[in-house]
């Protein structure tokens, strides 16, 4: 309820009185379960960085279409979370919760370049990897399956130098 009232309306224009109004519960009662809205955001935004932090946890590096694949497929499952991202960035930086997701970009960039790679490879990545998050917002809509393939190859081109 709370994800979709920020969906809608951002982070910002959502207060825990909203929320708790529209779950039909009183505000100290929702007090009593979130301190307040950052505390709530965090919830939402946990399952996220639990399984991205799951995904790259003691990976090894695999084929790239592989590794672009699993990725996309962690992002579609929390693509409304990336909608939330957008809308509260400077939220996100004051929660400190932007640093663990860059660590993970950085995590993932490394698994799919290696150690050292130059910058043109490493920008060609960033361009990968936002894209295939920005297609998770933007086609959220449209069948999973056709997304990531399209997707998952516009990425792999994205990466030829």
């Amino acid at each position: 309820m709370a994800r979709e009232l920020f969906l809608k309306q951002g982070v910002q224009n959502t207060s825990l009185k909203h929320i708790a109004d529209r779950l039909g519960i009183t505000k100290p009662a929702l007090y009593y379960h979130f301190a307040s809205r950052d505390d709530l955001l965090k919830s939402i935004i946990q399952p996220f960085l639990d399984d991205m932090e799951a995904f790259l946890a003691d990976r090894e590096p695999t084929g790239r279409r592989q590794l672009l694949e699993e990725y996309f497929d962690v992002i579609w499952r929390h693509r409304d979370v990336f909608t939330v991202f957008l809308q509260a960035s400077a939220t996100l930086v004051e929660l400190n919760l932007l640093d663990r997701i860059w660590e993970g970009r950085k995590r993932l960039i490394t698994l799919l370049l290696g150690p050292d790679p130059s910058t043109a490879a490493r920008i060609h990545a960033t361009v990968a990897l936002g894209g295939l998050s920005d297609c998770v917002m933007e086609h959220a809509t449209v069948p999973f399956d056709e997304v990531r393939t399209v997707a998952v190859e516009a990425a792999l081109n994205a990466l030829v130098l």
